[in-house]
């Protein structure tokens, strides 16, 4: 299977995750609006959510996937299999651990990342809600485990399609429980928390039939003596000892998150939420895009590395940085020049008023002068990640955590909310650049041929795209249409933006069917 079919794969898949996303974002946002207890809600689901990103897609997928893939190229089938029992064993065993400690801290850790809510209530709910859903990491932690797996053996479609289920789970309580706790006297908000859990559970339970189908489902010990011995299995520790910088080099990308929370829970009631929903909006290509690239590329190249095959190793960096560069720039376009509609367009119904919008838009801006940044680290990480090295980017990460607060000091009192937007795009574009000079410097990469012409290419398209949706945002005052003329304006308008950006580059000689069989 090409690289680029893979990547299509696991691009549906994800568009049909954001796609019923952003229905249970636009349901949440129609029904409870913008307010103290969805500040509440949004601090305490993101909790388990950092935790999931350290342990289960961070850091360590980071260092379980290359050390899989080198596995099986190496030392055959059998061993693989026992090396993934292994490392099940020693990750359920630690999973339980942290679930019983997150739950008994959920005090302190709602008090590390909003320590600036305003009212006991506020802080008391986000506590409750914090314990309910905390066990949610160790289910995604194991669907990161199998999802490693099944990846490493180019099964993509399972792994990527799971996360619908938790969007359904949301939607489900957002529609019908919220309701019936109505009720019952209870704040609706709480059903989301079980509607989470029910996600969590259903997206473990889908991946046991992929793992069985393939014989690669793990065996759990559940004895002392079966962890001691997972324990003492090499793959294991090696896979422990590139978690350590990997770990630092995620911890400080989610405690980058965890300041920017705490410094937005003092800001104005809502902006908590306001960088919710603009987070979301930007997730649509970082996941449709980089996410997707990278959990196809990650396996490639530590397979790639292994063989000392570098000519292929630099041949599929290429490949993705150039996809980057043609699907991640007209995205950034879009969000610059086209905010406003776009928030307007999904978001302005129900209890989300016309103030909520233009607050969304502020830090969408922020985000999208970022994309391009974000999106490109989701390829230029893995090709350190083929080679076992986790400590150039955690160096890279640190530096620019320490930028990205710098950049705070000075755009927040201005910006507010949006202010913390603005520096977590300013430091992707950073952290992105050093990347990608490091692999050039140590001769990991080389670029192809033609990257000059291409790029301006491509830039001439974005230029013309930007005067396109610049003048569609000023034709309308898209807050006073109605929601079916807005959404029929966006669709109109996002047909155009595609036929002048794709028609400009086949203008110009851009060669699309090549790049994408490549």
């Amino acid at each position: 299977m090409s690289l680029f079919k893979s990547a299509s794969i696991v691009s549906l898949m994800t568009l049909a995750s954001r796609v019923t996303g952003l229905v249970r974002d636009l349901l949440m946002a129609s029904i409870f609006g913008a307010n103290a207890l969805t500040d509440a809600f949004n601090v305490a689901f993101r909790i388990p959510n950092l935790f999931r990103r350290l342990f289960a897609e961070g850091a360590f997928s980071q260092a379980f996937v290359p050390v899989l893939a080198a596995s099986r190229a190496q030392e055959g089938e059998e061993r693989t299999r026992q090396l993934i029992s292994n490392v099940a064993t020693v990750l359920a065993w630690a999973l339980l651990l942290v679930c019983v400690l997150g739950v008994l801290g959920a005090p302190v850790l709602v008090w590390l990342l909003a320590s600036g809510f305003q009212n006991q209530g506020e802080t008391a709910a986000a506590v409750l809600m914090t314990r309910w859903m905390f066990p949610y990491i160790g289910f995604m932690s194991l669907v990161a485990l199998s999802s490693g797996v099944l990846n490493t053996y180019k099964h993509f479609a399972v792994p990527a399609a799971t996360p619908v289920l938790l969007n359904i789970c949301m939607i489900v309580a957002a529609w019908l429980l919220a309701p019936w706790f109505a009720r019952q006297g209870i704040e609706p908000i709480y059903a989301m928390c079980a509607g989470v859990m029910a996600g969590g559970v259903l997206q473990l339970t889908v991946q046991i039939p992929a793992l069985r189908r393939r014989g690669l489902l793990p065996r759990l010990g559940c004895s002392p003596a079966a962890l001691r011995t997972a324990w003492a299995d090499g793959g294991v520790r090696r896979i422990l000892q590139l978690m350590a910088p990997a770990l630092l080099g995620v911890g400080v990308a989610q405690l980058s998150l965890m300041i920017n929370t705490q410094i937005a829970s003092y800001l104005a009631p809502g902006s908590v939420t306001w960088l919710f929903y603009a987070d979301r909006l930007m997730e649509f290509p970082t996941a449709l895009l980089g996410v997707a690239l990278g959990v196809v590329l990650t396996p490639q190249l530590a397979a790639a590395r292994a063989a000392g095959d570098s000519q292929r190793y630099s041949q599929m960096l290429d490949w993705g940085l150039r996809l980057v560069l043609l699907l991640a720039l007209p995205c950034a376009v879009g969000l610059l020049a086209f905010a406003q509609p776009l928030v307007a367009t999904l978001f302005h119904r129900g209890a989300l008023h016309g103030g909520d919008v233009q607050q969304i838009a502020l830090a969408l801006v922020g985000y999208g002068v970022g994309l391009l940044g974000l999106v490109a680290i989701k390829v230029l990480a893995p090709g350190y990640f083929a080679s076992q090295d986790m400590r150039t980017p955690v160096k890279i990460a640190v530096v620019v955590l320490v930028l990205t607060q710098a950049l705070n000091v000075l755009l927040v009192p201005r910006l507010q909310h949006a202010g913390l937007a603005w520096s977590i795009g300013l430091g992707a574009l950073v952290n992105a650049g050093w990347l990608l000079v490091g692999l050039l410097r140590r001769g990991a990469y080389q670029p192809g041929s033609g990257w000059l012409k291409y790029f301006f290419q491509v830039l001439l398209a974005c230029g013309l795209l930007a005067a396109l949706l610049l003048w569609l945002g000023q034709r309308w005052d898209w807050l006073a249409l109605g929601q079916w003329q807005r959404a029929g304006w966006m669709a109109a308008s996002l047909l155009a933006s595609a036929a002048v950006y794709f028609g400009a580059l086949l203008a110009t000689g851009v060669r699309l069917r090549s790049l994408f069989r490549r």
